[in-house]
This record gives structure tokens, C-alpha cells and sequence, in this order.
């Protein structure tokens, strides 16, 4: 018997962040929140979520900041 198993992205999903600055360029409304799960699968067929990525980038700059690099007020509006 055969098992086909691994990790697997689920679907993006983008968030506009309004009223909040890039601490890079301190340009207003130039971010953008993406949180995409992780999940364990079998057979391609999503099991558990292992985890979730969550980013922003500034469209203005291209910086993108990690879950780690957030400020308070990018936590706030990724809700």
C-alpha cells in the first residue's frame, strides 16, 4: 500500500491595513497583510493546520515585514 502524505498551503488571504504607516518609507496605507495556513496532508487532502504564515509588504517600498518585525499598530489592523 501506498500513502502519499506531506505539508501543503491552504489559500491566501490579503488584507488592505488602513491607517498604518510602512516604518520604512512612513508612507500611509501602503500595506498589505497576507496570512496563507499550513497543513499536514494525506493523500492531498488537507488533515491538520500545522501553522500560519503571516506577512505584510508595503507597496510602495516592496519592505516586507514578518509576523516578528510587526508593530503594535500592524497588529491591531491585521485582525
Amino acid at each position: 500500500m501506498i500513502l502519499f502524505f506531506g505539508t501543503k498551503r491552504g489559500k491566501r488571504s490579503i488584507q488592505k491595513l488602513h491607517n498604518v504607516s510602512c516604518l520604512y518609507c512612513t508612507q500611509n496605507d501602503t500595506l498589505t497583510a497576507v496570512s496563507q495556513p499550513n497543513y499536514f496532508h494525506l493523500f492531498w487532502i488537507p488533515l491538520i493546520k500545522i501553522g500560519t504564515s503571516r506577512y505584510a509588504e508595503c507597496s510602495h517600498c516592496k519592505r516586507v515585514y514578518y509576523k516578528e518585525e510587526f508593530s503594535t499598530e500592524m497588529e491591531k489592523a491585521f485582525v
